[in-house]
């Protein structure tokens, strides 16, 4: 029987036949089946463990910025673990790298904070703080991803990883801006993919839900703010109707912004608020119109400000009034890679089955990890967290959200097997030869 090279567990070795295959070949370069084993022992004593770490945090949940208690429990697992876990420096939000620095590095990614919203659940461990619950799924984002740490570390401690495995437990994902404190922190510095998981209630346990390109839209928030001179609704003509040209400037600036760009960006302005005047028959010297912009294209996402603002002077100008825009980031789409999402697809496969991965339909909602996607390569998939033939129907930043929590298991299983394929396929096959090499 062939032995395996330095620091490979029998069983995991990489396939006897050739490298690793390359951009999501569709095979894994272990044996599937001594994985599968090794998470089952992991799972078998770590599994009510986890849970309780995700029903401690649903517990005591807190906002963006504010997670100190939630830091302070990452903080003591990991380190329990062994792990030398670091704060970033506004003292919420964890680092925490495994395994060897010479290969390539995978990051993992959970979101830890909670929603301004009441927990409505009649549960044991129903929220604590009120005004203020895990109505997202950050909680069971936070205890998959604390227990794909420990398992790898475990490979780590082994010789099993050809690479290193950097977690992320981001703060502030709701605000949003903890994606970029992660990145001013070098969060992403060497890190050649990234991966996530996000709760979908649509979708039941066990299934994975993928899609290849933009999967959720950028969100930016707009502020318009009209003047003008003001006067009598009986003399429009001398003075600005301010009125009449905000009412054209909501109605024409969505319709001119969906001229301006490729249908297939799904750019869309729609307003949230407007407000002019306060009798009837004065015409008000200023008026405001407040909205988001959401978009499906990075470039379109870009170049929106620039095209806004100028359609925007264009309006107002033909009325005779004064115009101002202020335009505030949100987030990037989040634009998944092909060969990310193949290597989801690949580790769903081998762990939960053929049937495991699903499509999953765009969002127009908005979602912080498309910062990371900009810089490196990555894939955000869809954990199905419905009990399978329930009728319940549930849905995300809802006070009654809940989950079943058997998916905090196969979260570990996927982000596990997902982590060591990126690793096995981001090897350099000449480095690998050299050190069998020197092994022989």
């Amino acid at each position: 029987m062939t032995q395996p090279g330095p620091g490979v567990m029998p069983g995991l070795e990489p396939a006897a036949a050739a490298d690793p295959p390359r951009s999501g070949g569709g095979a894994t370069p272990w044996d599937g089946a001594a994985l599968q084993m090794q998470l089952d022992a992991f799972l078998g004593q770590q599994d009510q463990r986890l849970i309780a770490f995700r029903r401690d945090l649903h517990m005591h949940p807190e906002l963006g910025y504010a997670e100190r208690r939630t830091t302070g429990q990452i903080v003591a697992a990991l380190t329990e673990a062994g792990l030398r876990p670091r704060v970033l420096p506004k003292g919420t939000g964890v680092i925490c790298d495994i395994g060897p620095a010479d290969g390539p590095t995978v990051a993992l990614r959970a979101d830890i904070d909670a929603l301004p919203l009441m927990d409505e659940k009649d549960v044991p461990y129903r929220s604590t703080v009120p005004g203020v619950a895990h109505a997202c799924g950050h909680d069971v984002h936070t205890a998959i991803v604390l227990g794909t740490g420990l398992f790898l570390a475990q490979q780590a401690a082994a010789g099993l990883l050809p690479g290193r495995v950097r977690l992320l437990f981001q703060p502030a994902e709701e605000n949003p801006g903890g994606a970029l404190d992660v990145m001013a922190a070098g969060g992403l510095a060497g890190v050649d993919r990234v991966f996530a998981l996000h709760c979908d209630p649509r979708i039941e346990v066990g299934r994975l839900g993928l899609r290849a390109g933009p999967i959720t839209a950028a969100c930016d928030k707009v502020y318009v703010k009209v003047t003008g001179p003001g006067g009598h609704t009986a003399r429009p003509h001398l003075t600005a109707d301010l009125v009449y040209a905000l009412a054209k400037i909501v109605t024409e600036l969505p319709a001119a912004l969906s001229r301006r760009v490729d249908p297939r960006s799904s750019l869309s302005l729609v307003w949230g608020r407007v407000a002019a005047g306060s009798v009837a028959n004065a015409i008000p010297d200023d008026g405001i119109a407040e909205g988001t912009v959401r978009c499906l294209d990075d470039e379109a996402w870009h170049k929106a400000p620039e095209m806004m603002k100028a359609l925007l002077q264009s309006v107002a100008a033909a009325y005779d009034v004064e115009a101002s825009l202020e335009y505030v980031r949100g987030v990037p789409p989040t634009v998944n890679e092909a060969g990310s999402v193949q290597m989801f697809r690949d580790a769903a496969t081998l762990m939960l089955g053929e049937d495991a991965p699903v499509p999953t339909p765009q969002s127009l909602g908005g979602e912080d990890f498309g910062w990371y996607l900009e810089s490196i390569p990555g894939a955000l998939a869809r954990l199905g967290v419905r009990t399978p033939g329930s009728t319940e129907e549930y849905d995300l930043h809802r006070g009654d959200f809940d989950v079943d929590e058997s998916c905090i298991g196969v979260g570990v299983r996927v982000m596990s097997a997902t982590a060591l394929t990126a690793l096995w396929e981001g090897r350099d096959p000449a480095a690998d030869a050299m050190q069998d090499a020197v092994s022989a």
